[in-house]
């Protein structure tokens, strides 16, 4: 075996860890038994019970359409945020950075608490309304921080020169700046999507009555024991996720500049 053995084995063992029980779960998926452990014969069982299943595809619903609003208010927000730290320098930028990672780094029990003593204080109706906004506080930080970063590799000269080929500041932005800045942005959305779709914690600090979320949903099917219906619903996510990442990973290959 050569010297560079270690690195290679290591590696290979934290695949395995990470993805072994991404596995065993969808193999799961298509066993009639109802325990992984057990070896039962090929079944689509699962899957027509998980369709048939009126509380989860209304619970899917619901988390889909709050992490479409989630991600659009977030990627505008967090952009725009992160222009902001970009471009100007302040002597209260240390705080301004602050505000920006608190949500990142602040607990999630701490984070729903507060946010649930806020509403109620405030009186605002706990529902879908609350969830969106528990979750852009915290999603908008994510994608501030992807743009940031995909800003300090830009090159500010390509922005004067446009300016010197007789652009305005909009044309500019829009014709320059932000393709260039597509695939962090891009890259920020589907973070803040994934975030949203898989929060628990904060959520159910802030979900009022009618507004059950599918980790919400989730997490009552493991209290009631219908662990099947839940890998073939995991199935069904891991693929929309491997789905969804491919086709980012193909659209930012095209948008980025040879």
């Amino acid at each position: 075996m050569k010297a560079g053995w270690l690195p290679r084995v290591t590696t290979l063992l934290v695949l395995v860890f990470f993805y072994l029980p991404i596995l065993i779960l969808v193999l799961g998926s298509f066993n009639t038994s109802r325990t992984i452990g057990v070896r039962g014969d090929f079944t689509l069982q699962w899957y027509v019970r998980l369709v048939r299943d009126r509380n989860v595809m209304e619970a899917l619903s619901t988390s889909l359409q709050i992490g479409a609003v989630v991600t659009l208010l977030s990627t505008v927000l967090g952009t725009v945020a992160a222009l902001a730290l970009h471009r100007f320098r302040t002597r209260m930028q240390r705080i301004h950075y602050g505000l920006v990672y608190a949500p990142v780094v602040v607990p999630d029990v701490l984070m729903g608490i507060s946010l649930l003593l806020f509403f109620a204080s405030v009186g605002f109706r706990l529902g879908r309304a609350s969830i969106v906004l528990a979750h852009v506080t915290f999603c908008l930080s994510y994608v501030a921080l992807v743009v940031l970063a995909r800003l300090q590799e830009f090159d500010e000269t390509l922005m004067e020169a446009a300016y010197d080929l007789g652009a305005t500041r909009t044309q500019a932005v829009v014709r320059v700046l932000l393709p260039l800045l597509g695939p962090g942005i891009l890259a920020g959305a589907l973070l803040a999507f994934t975030i949203s779709l898989d929060d628990f914690v904060i959520t159910f600090f802030v979900a009022g009555p009618g507004a059950t979320t599918l980790p919400i949903s989730v997490y009552s099917m493991i209290r009631y024991g219908r662990p099947p219906v839940i890998y073939a619903l995991s199935t069904v996510l891991i693929a929309l996720t491997f789905v969804s990442v491919w086709m980012v990973q193909r659209a930012t290959q095209r948008r980025t500049p040879a």
